[in-house]
């Protein structure tokens, strides 16, 4: 797979539900069921993870998302002209205006105008992984869709969009040698790299959610909220041996959407 980024077509939007009710974040009707918190991750904080933050926050969730890359890269004018910008410093309404300023017609064409807009209205910007200060307050990130609940800066599900951005989590979690002490299951879901398959991704990772949600609470009423809250080893060790089994029925239902999974600690 490219390095790139690539995105094609519009921008997708998530339909509120049926009943045609928004919750906190926009979207569904929250149910008022307990909420996982989590975290997508692509390489370049772009596509595929933002799809996934945009339609978990509609879904309600509380929602981070995360590149991998060194930098943020973009197609350009051809495969060896990148668009290249720094992580945590660049705004998506930037990226746009300067795409824009420089060829509309291309980059309206490649579906990248059509990405950015929908990004500049999730959050400020892309973020790399491997800056992100795990356990630290995201006092700047309330204006962030999905950031209700990530106020503490923790997640119980990391979703990482392909195998490489999966390596470079867990290899990051491992070199900072688990500090909080807290469970997180790593999951990936190799999810090609354009905006139509990121819009299924998208849908999948929503299932997903929801199925691990549901035992979560499941869990947590059998141990007690604030137990379970607190994140410690025995509070949930009970959903952390379910997680296994929801992945392989999820997986049932997203054949082409292969996953790979594995517990790692904050």
């Amino acid at each position: 797979m490219s390095a790139v980024e690539t995105a094609t077509g519009a921008a997708s939007s998530s339909k509120p539900d049926q009943n045609g009710q928004n919750g906190q974040n926009g979207g569904r009707e929250d149910s008022g069921g307990f909420k996982l918190k989590f975290c997508t991750v692509c390489a370049s904080n772009q596509n595929r993870s933002m799809e996934g933050h945009l339609r978990l926050s509609l879904a309600n969730y509380p929602v981070i998302s995360f590149g991998t890359g060194s930098l943020v890269r973009l197609p350009g004018p051809s495969i060896t002209q990148p668009n290249v910008y720094k992580f945590n410093e660049t705004s998506y309404d930037s990226i746009y205006r300067e795409l824009e300023a420089k060829d509309p017609r291309l980059y309206r064409a490649n579906g990248l105008l059509n990405m950015l807009g929908r990004n500049r209205q999730v959050k400020w910007g892309p973020e790399r992984w491997q800056d992100w200060q795990i356990g630290m307050p995201r006092t700047k990130h309330k204006d962030d869709k999905g950031a209700d609940g990530m106020e503490g800066g923790v997640a119980d599900v990391v979703i990482t969009c392909e195998e490489r951005c999966w390596d470079a989590v867990i290899e990051d979690l491992l070199n900072r040698g688990s500090p909080l002490n807290r469970p997180v299951h790593v999951i990936n879901i190799d999810i090609k790299d354009n905006h139509e398959e990121a819009s299924v991704g998208g849908r999948a990772i929503v299932d997903l959610a929801d199925s691990l949600n549901k035992i979560a609470a499941e869990e947590r009423e059998k141990v007690g909220a604030s137990a379970f809250d607190s994140g410690s080893v025995g509070a949930r060790s009970g959903f952390d041996e379910r997680v296994p089994d929801v992945l392989a029925e999820w997986q049932e239902r997203w054949p082409n959407l292969p996953a790979t999974w594995t517990l790692a600690w904050f």
